[in-house]
């Protein structure tokens, strides 16, 4: 009797479950989420291989021992080192009836009057990065930042043998610099294209990080056309369309290769994002086939012969959203909204108007301003070019000829205002009213050159004298600055109270 009851409450409690089911499945509602089966819950998985999931034609990783047994010895080791120098901050002071009697030197540097000022030293600085051997003769890329103002450049090589290296050109605004070492059979890097890589490809960086030996590390290329404002911090036409990937690199890497996993250059390794200054996951190179043209300018011409298309544009990050409408930027179109064009311009020969959008060039997309600044930048002036735009909804293309920043295909020297290393601007009337002078030269992000090293002179400096003459423009500087060697300038500050003198010698500054 007892075995008969315990039977038959298991049979009930089966059938009571399998019933409970049934229903459950039967008339419970369907779960109506966005998700797996409906749910409201993101899917959560463990990061393991799932049958089913694997790409079609897709390859594993490689082996990279190869590609860097290619680049290894092409890459280079530099050193540079910055002498101490004597800098003077020139505030005007007024001259005592002692320095009238006696004059300036019995007092020497501490009483100097109009003109003078404290004198005091910069200590020496030694730093290091990377550079990529280009030609079996030694010439070197790196960057324009690793060789900036140094007196002294080392390079070691592979090998571990170490010569003297003289610079043969830079530009600021690409962050790029050509030295060249007294060597013949040196091994060298291949250029590689690097409008074929796509985002996800592995690639290697190759360089000098941490003082460290050769260091290779691997990544994949994770965005293009990137701009990160680095180089908008030196100089105000400055082209940033870098590569970004995730191969880790640090300082010291700078000026180092970015290779594709055949061992051809593709990038020249340049910055980091980092809070702290070391490597936090992202890095940036500057592309190979703009890296190029600025490498054949600075070797052939001593400096960049750049183009320009002549037109005005804004960044639609910079601007509001409920602005974009006003300043021509529309969401359902990528490209370039002009908000402006020059009369004498490139662009305006093609018929550009503002309003316009520019979506390629010479047939290659360019849906942001960093990808249509490279595409520009791999230019010179007189080079027949293609312009894609469109407007009010059609797409026109039209053929025009670049021109230089003066309107002209004519090849640009190097001139004594690139030996002071600064952007220059010629003061509007409107302008110069506002800070209370008839004219002059406003001094705009001051880079490698003269000015930097001679003087501790800052950003938004008015140049209004210099030896003594007026200056109202650019050229009228130019002028003077072609008779004179050792010139003060005289000029004020707009936020600033006084005069300031800053003495500069260009017999002691960059050849030009």
């Amino acid at each position: 009797m007892k075995f008969r009851q315990i039977a038959a409450t298991v049979l009930i409690s089966a059938a009571t479950a399998v019933a409970s089911i049934y229903a459950y499945n039967r008339f419970q509602p369907r779960q109506t989420g966005p998700y797996q089966n409906g749910s409201q819950d993101i899917p959560v998985n463990y990061a393991r291989y799932m049958p089913g999931s694997e790409v079609k034609n897709a390859t594993p990783p490689t082996d990279f021992s190869q590609a860097a047994k290619v680049a290894v010895p092409g890459v280079v080791h530099i050193k540079t080192k910055i002498n101490p120098r004597q800098v003077s901050n020139n505030l005007q002071r007024r001259r005592s009836v002692l320095q009238d009697l006696f004059g300036d030197d019995f007092f020497g540097d501490e009483f100097q009057g109009e003109g003078g000022g404290r004198k005091y030293y910069v200590p020496g600085q030694m730093a290091s990065g990377s550079g990529v051997l280009i030609s079996d003769d030694g010439y070197i890329i790196t960057n324009n930042h690793v060789v900036d103002d140094a007196d002294e450049i080392a390079v070691t090589l592979n090998d571990y043998k170490t010569y003297k290296a003289k610079v043969i050109g830079t530009d600021p605004n690409t962050d790029l610099a050509v030295i060249k070492i007294d060597a013949k059979n040196l091994p060298y890097l291949l250029y590689g294209n690097s409008d074929d890589i796509e985002i996800g490809q592995w690639v290697l960086a190759v360089g000098y990080p941490l003082n460290l030996e050769t260091t290779v590390t691997a990544g994949i290329v994770s965005a293009k056309a990137r701009t990160i404002g680095i180089n908008k911090q030196v100089r105000r036409n400055a082209i940033e369309s870098f590569i970004q990937t995730d191969a880790a690199v640090n300082q010291g890497n700078s000026g180092g290769a970015l290779i594709n996993t055949s061992g051809e250059l593709i990038g020249i390794n340049s910055a980091i994002a980092s809070p702290t200054g070391a490597y936090a996951g992202y890095s940036y190179a500057i592309p190979v086939n703009l890296v190029k043209k600025v490498v054949n300018d600075l070797m052939k011409y001593g400096n960049v012969q750049r183009a320009y298309l002549g037109i005005y544009y804004q960044d639609p990050n910079s601007i509001p959203e409920e602005r974009w409408e006003e300043a021509g930027i529309r969401r359902d179109i990528s490209g370039v909204a002009v908000t402006g064009v020059v009369e004498t311009g490139s662009a305006a020969a093609a018929g550009i108007k503002k309003g316009d959008i520019i979506t390629g060039i010479n047939g290659v997309s360019t849906p942001s301003i960093p990808q249509m600044t490279e595409q520009i930048a791999r230019y010179k002036p007189g080079d027949k070019i293609s312009i894609s735009y469109l407007r009010e909804g059609k797409q026109f293309t039209q053929s025009t000829v670049l021109k230089n920043a003066d309107g002209n295909t004519d090849i640009v020297k190097s001139s004594v205002l690139d030996a002071l290393g600064a952007d220059l601007i010629t003061l509007n009337k409107a302008d110069a009213a506002k800070v209370g002078v008839r004219g002059g030269v406003y001094v705009d992000n001051i880079s490698s050159g003269i000015l930097k090293k001679q003087t501790n002179m800052k950003r938004s400096f008015i140049i209004l004298k210099a030896g003594g003459q007026p200056v109202n423009s650019i050229e009228d500087l130019k002028k003077i600055l072609d008779k004179e060697k050792k010139v003060q300038m005289e000029g004020v500050y707009p936020e600033l109270n006084g005069v300031y003198y800053y003495n500069i010698d260009l017999a002691n500054g960059q050849e030009f």
